[in-house]
């Protein structure tokens, strides 16, 4: 058995985490490989983090592609060999002339749960504007959500499965640049790399819009490291590169900026 309580212990994402850990206590006893549902990045970095000590198992995530911020966990025990092709994923595409109706990621997701399926079967969701999106899903749905998945705000859908390599994932536009801090304050370099004033910023941490490592942060005076990734709601995602010191003692930071 696995030290259950050891493991969650400061855990934010408890109900998730215990969850995965029946599934790898199951994997353990019956030498096969288990699959859980989709997970949220937040949910992923925690699990990660929380399994890492453990030598019994091992975990491996798969979203359909390599940048899929949803993904499912296969876990098995450490002797048995595992591979992306163990972790079940399928693609939708989900086509309508969205010219004159157009459609965010929510008015699609909210139509594939409007047809009464729960948000942890369903994977990424690639908007492609006027022609519609691709999701990812659960094999098990896929029958049902090409029969029952007709429409999206006012316009008809049609909802077949595609295969993996036709997605159509654009690569994120990045913008490398550079700042001079006195400090490696979250609110000072979030606010560089994001091109805002340090007083928005400060708002928006206090507001819990801000995650490091896809962890809430409230506290504008949190430290940053390399390596460390800045994401807010809306606005992209900041990664922090290389800090080196200058001879004022004021630290050089180089960012990359996704859009």
């Amino acid at each position: 058995m696995l030290p259950r309580e050891d493991l969650l212990k400061g855990v934010e994402n408890r109900e998730s985490v215990a969850r995965v850990i029946d599934q790898a206590e199951q994997a353990i006893k019956t030498w096969e490989v288990v699959v859980t549902d989709f997970l949220s990045p937040p949910e992923l970095v925690e699990l990660q983090g929380t399994f890492s000590s453990l030598t019994e198992v091992q975990l491996l995530a798969w979203g359909g592609y390599p940048q899929a911020e949803r993904q499912r966990v296969a876990i098995a025990r450490s002797e048995l060999p595992l591979d992306q092709s163990q972790v079940a994923v399928t693609a939708l595409d989900i086509a309508g002339n969205f010219l004159f109706d157009t459609a965010t990621h929510r008015d699609f997701l909210g139509a594939m749960l409007g047809t009464g399926i729960v948000r942890e079967k369903t994977g990424d969701i690639i908007v492609l504007g006027e022609r519609g999106a691709q999701a990812i899903v659960v094999p098990e749905l896929v029958e049902f959500l090409e029969m029952n998945l007709q429409q999206v705000r006012s316009v008809p859908v049609k909802t077949q499965r595609i295969d993996l390599s036709e997605l159509k994932v654009r690569e994120p536009k990045k913008k490398e640049l550079s700042t001079v801090e006195a400090s490696l304050r979250l609110d000072a370099i979030a606010s560089a790399g994001f091109g805002m004033s340090r007083s928005k910023m400060v708002d928006l941490i206090d507001g819990g819009d801000v995650r490091v490592n896809w962890k809430e942060v409230t506290q504008a005076s949190s430290q940053l490291k390399t390596g460390d990734l800045i994401a807010i709601r809306g606005k992209g995602r900041l990664e922090v590169g290389e800090i080196a010191v200058t001879k004022k003692d004021r630290y050089r930071v180089q960012l990359t900026r996704f859009m």
